[in-house]
C-alpha cells in the first residue's frame, strides 16, 4: 500500500471569511496558488489553496456555517498515484471507513482531481487524492 503514496497533498482547514484568510496568510509569507468553487446543495463552496511553509493549506467557506473551533481542520490529504488502487490496499488492510463506495471525480475544480474520504479511529477524514 505504501508504494501508492506520494506525499502530503494539503491541509484543510475551514474558515468564515475566503479573502481575508487570503489576505492573512499572504500576510504572513503564503501565496495564492489557485481558487476554486464546487456547487452544492446548500449553495457554492468557495475554495483556495495557498502555498504556505512548504506545504498547500486548502482554505474552505462552506455556503452554510460550519462550526468552528479548536482545531477546525477537517481532513488532510496524501497525494496517491491511483485513488483506486491505494483504496483497494487500504481496505486489504481491514480498513473499510470509506464515506462513498466510489470515488469523485471532479474535472473542472483546481484543474482536475479525484479522491476519496475514508476516516481513522478518532474520527479524522483521510483524503486519497489524485490530481489530473
Amino acid at each position: 500500500m505504501q508504494e501508492h503514496y506520494q506525499g502530503l497533498g494539503h491541509i484543510a482547514v475551514h474558515t468564515r471569511d475566503m479573502d481575508g484568510s487570503i489576505a492573512f496568510y499572504e500576510k504572513i509569507g503564503g501565496s495564492l496558488f489557485r481558487r476554486d468553487a464546487v456547487s452544492t446543495p446548500d449553495g457554492e463552496k468557495q475554495l483556495a489553496l495557498v502555498s504556505f511553509g512548504g506545504f498547500l493549506l486548502e482554505l474552505i467557506q462552506s455556503p452554510v456555517p460550519v462550526p468552528m473551533g479548536e482545531g477546525n481542520i477537517p481532513h488532510f490529504a496524501v497525494y496517491v498515484d491511483d485513488v483506486d488502487a491505494a483504496a483497494a490496499a487500504i481496505q486489504a488492510a481491514g480498513v473499510d471507513t470509506f464515506l462513498k463506495p466510489e470515488k469523485t471525480v471532479l474535472p473542472k475544480t483546481f484543474g482536475g482531481l479525484e479522491n476519496r474520504f475514508f476516516t481513522g479511529p478518532s474520527g479524522e477524514q483521510i483524503e486519497l487524492l489524485h490530481m489530473l
